[in-house]
């Protein structure tokens, strides 16, 4: 129903309205007694095979909701009923922060991607600490961090330390973001020498804590084969629990949609099913690299059981999906649930 009917409802009108719009739709009416119950019902399916424990952390299923699509941990509770393992919230930032001018999220029909430039568009991390106080399920939650934009990169450990503080009596890892393309010069801290002072100073106060919380890095699908190599080493020298890869790509080579409308878009990164291959590439090159010593969380391009599975397989410990559950709809996650979980009884026989 939904790529028939919905769908085309839905990519009739601006993406970032649409979002708007879901978000308001599902906060009044996942959480009414008879609807809220029935939606869990629906799309929630959970087996033994899995559960996962990664990074010292017991996760339901696999599956998760990838940063960017519940910024500011407005509808958690509300998310959890689709039958998610965990869900990331952010980009968060010290201070509130509009982000990049509108139009900044564009849909791909022809690719089945996304480009966005939205820019660590959120309202600040104590706001969503508030929320965070106030949430209901027990589900995993992931806080993914930043700076602000008019944060130079030389104070940038100031702010990713900030949201540490704050956010850290209510999330159960995190989630260092230096490989968004759409706040300025933001990749550069992944560069080796400021990557290894800023993870290294996150885990020294993340150490100093009663009880640490897994400190994850996200990492751009752009980077060089010796960029990656330098990753690994900084990942195994500082500690940290594991890498998201991968964030969008700037890569627009081999795109069906026109070179005429790419350039009317602008700038922005790629999500979906043109990242797909890249992503599973970077996730099998960083666990052969590293000999499999820590774990990995992969996005980027899931669509299907398939795609989720060929993640595992490449190393990822966990996924998370995003843009494929706007071109699929809400029931992916099921679906990938139940296709992994034949794909374990097929393999057990």
């Amino acid at each position: 129903m939904y790529k028939s009917i919905l769908k085309p409802i839905l990519f009739s009108q601006s993406p970032e309205k649409i979002h708007e719009m879901t978000f308001s739709w599902i906060k009044r009416t996942f959480g009414l007694p008879i609807i809220g119950p029935a939606i869990e019902s629906a799309y929630g399916f959970d087996h033994p095979t899995l559960e996962r424990e990664v990074f010292g952390v017991k996760f339901k299923n696999p599956v998760g909701l990838a940063a960017g699509f519940d910024k500011d941990a407005k509808v958690i509770d509300h998310m959890a009923k689709l039958g998610f393992g965990f869900i990331e919230i952010g980009t968060l930032t010290p201070k509130a922060q509009e982000g990049n001018p509108k139009p900044r999220l564009f849909r791909l029909p022809m690719d089945a991607g996304l480009i966005n430039r939205m820019g660590f568009n959120n309202g600040g991390v104590e706001a969503a600490v508030k929320r965070l106080r106030e949430r209901k399920s027990d589900i995993v939650v992931g806080g993914n961090i930043g700076k602000n934009k008019m944060t130079p990169n030389e104070d940038a450990e100031k702010d990713y330390l900030y949201c540490l503080e704050k956010l850290h009596p209510f999330v159960d890892y995190f989630v260092v973001n230096v490989s968004s393309p759409n706040t300025p010069n933001l990749r550069d801290l992944q560069e080796k020498e400021p990557l290894k002072r800023l993870l290294a100073a996150v885990k020294a106060a993340n150490d100093a804590k009663t009880k640490p919380k897994p400190i994850l890095l996200k990492i751009a699908p752009d980077l060089t084969q010796g960029q990656l190599d330098d990753i690994v080493e900084i990942v195994l020298e500082t500690g940290i629990a594991g890498v998201i890869a991968t964030n969008t790509t700037l890569n627009r080579d081999n795109l069906a949609t026109a070179t005429g409308q790419l350039t009317s878009i602008g700038a922005g990164g790629v999500s979906g099913k043109p990242l797909k291959d890249r992503s599973t590439e970077i996730i099998r090159y960083i666990a052969e690299k590293s000999g499999h010593k820590f774990p990995i969380i992969g996005v980027g391009g899931i669509f299907s059981a398939s795609d989720a599975l060929e993640k595992l397989e490449a190393g990822a410990s966990l996924v998370q999906v995003y843009t494929g559950m706007i071109y699929e709809g809400p029931g992916l996650v099921k679906k990938i649930k139940k296709g992994l979980v034949r794909f374990y009884q097929n393999s057990s026989r």
